[in-house]
């Protein structure tokens, strides 16, 4: 039999279980989810650009048109829930936690690289702004764009290191092609700036994580790409005709539009929005100093590359969206805000740890939670009232779409006009279009059909008329400041 000596009874008596850490990461997800379906997800109806979206994919609906520049990865993720039903609120929830789950997944590849701290900061940071909110439990798709490219981001730099996992280049691929697959452009430019870093950085410069990236590019591009083929005749034209959508894209500069509707209007196109609450968009403004802070300290803080990278390809996603189209709307940056709350996490966090005297630690760590508290209450007033807007704007479609089914428009019907894809879809119609951005017919093949099915062209009231319905009826559609206009009974093209 074994006897214990008095030390070792000592040192048994006096062990502890090592504490455990708080799963901050963990939390900064759980919390997102939370305010999402608290704040965001009741009562709110789908979007213009959403209905689109959706539709692909609900066989309760006839799908809307889907123009050029339209990637339909949110189609793909949305359409398990819409195969088993056609309730929003219940696409609402399953969104917003998917993307709950998506934030601590991306976030999460950065621990490695980073802490804990610091990357649950930097979510916290990125899940806290409005439009991260608002868009987490929307069928749209720069959000997932967003964490695609961090968890790329993050990827590749665990990649490139020496004796890297394979786990690493399968997850670098699977993100640049889950990137590609929610939005084709940005997939590209989030690509570029990591196929230079491949080459421009001396000990990165190995095959394994450029194939990496294009082969994820390649696979996430895929059905992009057939798509152009089938329906537009090539890829080229299929550009051509995304530029043509999107206003002609060349050099606009859309900064001083995305200040203006930082806080809303959700789309601003045209943009002749003046600047409300700009001490709001203090933050906004001070963003890239900060980064460039970040930046210049990032060499001396060892954390050179864990910065610059992130910053790269932020600032490459940004360029279409800030030099290269006429109209903004505040979801477009959300992958470079993504981004960059991980330099800024490190930078607070280094800029807290480098003061020496412990009380001035914990008063400089108290100065940084009281700012990010006052940062995400004026984000919420934010996303309080453009909930609202949105929630508005749902119900003028539903409303409309209401008024349509009394004044006899029954499966199937053609809706057409302005606003025709949103309100078509809450009417169960088809929807189509003789002019502007969402162009699919002509004016001919609209009059044909309308012989044959219940038909309604929608204007605003004031605007009167389309020269092709000037003999059929108006029909004011109350609380929408639209009028559908029918043709009369027995109408014959």
């Amino acid at each position: 039999m074994t006897v214990l000596s008095t030390e070792t009874w000592s040192n048994l008596a006096a062990w502890r279980p090592p504490p455990r850490r708080i799963p901050w990461p963990a939390l900064v997800a759980i919390a997102y989810a939370a305010v999402q379906l608290a704040f965001v997800v009741p009562h709110l109806g789908l979007g213009w650009d959403e209905t689109v979206y959706v539709s692909q994919v609900d066989p309760r609906h006839p799908a809307a048109y889907f123009s050029a520049p339209r990637s339909r990865g949110i189609s793909f993720l949305a359409a398990p829930v819409l195969a088993a039903t056609g309730s929003t609120t219940v696409l609402r929830v399953v969104l917003a936690l998917l993307s709950a789950a998506a934030l601590y997944a991306a976030y999460r590849v950065w621990q490695p690289l980073l802490s804990p701290g610091r990357t649950a900061l930097a979510a916290l940071l990125f899940a806290g702004l409005w439009t991260t909110l608002l868009y987490g439990p929307q069928a749209m798709p720069n959000l997932w764009v967003a964490l695609s490219a961090v968890a790329a981001t993050g990827w590749f730099l665990r990649a490139v290191r020496p004796r890297a996992r394979r786990r690493a280049l399968l997850g670098l691929g699977a993100m640049v092609a889950a990137a590609t697959i929610f939005r084709f452009s940005d997939g590209i430019w989030l690509a570029l700036p990591l196929l230079a870093a491949c080459a421009i950085v001396p000990a990165w410069r190995r095959p394994a994580p450029a194939l990496a990236v294009v082969a994820g590019l390649v696979v996430g591009s895929a059905q992009w790409i057939a798509e152009a083929y089938v329906r537009w005749g090539g890829v080229g034209a299929r550009l051509h005709l995304s530029s043509a959508t999107e206003g002609g894209m060349g050099a606009h500069w859309a900064g001083g539009m995305a200040w203006r509707s930082l806080n809303g209007p959700l789309l601003c196109r045209p943009c002749h929005v003046r600047l409300t609450h700009p001490e709001l968009t203090l933050w906004w403004l001070a963003l890239p100093v900060v980064v460039l802070i970040a930046c210049v300290l990032a060499r001396r803080t060892g954390y050179g590359a864990v910065t610059l990278l992130p910053v790269a390809c932020a600032a490459a996603l940004s360029i279409p969206y800030l030099l290269l189209i006429d109209y903004s709307a505040p979801r477009f940056l959300l992958p470079a805000y993504a981004l960059l709350a991980l330099p800024l996490a490190t930078l607070s966090a280094h800029g807290v740890q480098s003061v020496c005297r412990p009380q001035l630690r914990t008063l400089a760590a108290g100065l940084v939670a009281v700012l990010l508290a006052l940062h995400l209450s004026a984000q919420y007033q934010i996303l309080d009232r453009n909930a609202a807007d949105a929630r508005a704007t749902a119900d003028r479609y539903r409303a409309a779409a209401d008024n349509l089914r009394r004044l006899g428009l029954t499966t199937p019907c053609l809706v057409g006009g302005a606003h025709a894809q949103p309100i078509g879809y809450y009417a169960d119609c088809a929807s189509a279009n003789v002019g502007g951005n969402n162009r699919d017919t002509t004016a001919h093949t609209l009059l044909r059909r309308a012989a044959h099915e219940p038909t309604a062209v929608l204007t605003r009231t004031r605007s009167g008329p389309p020269p092709y319905a000037r003999t059929w009826s108006p029909h004011p559609l109350p609380g929408t400041g639209l009028t559908a206009y029918l043709p009369p009974p027995h109408y014959t093209s």
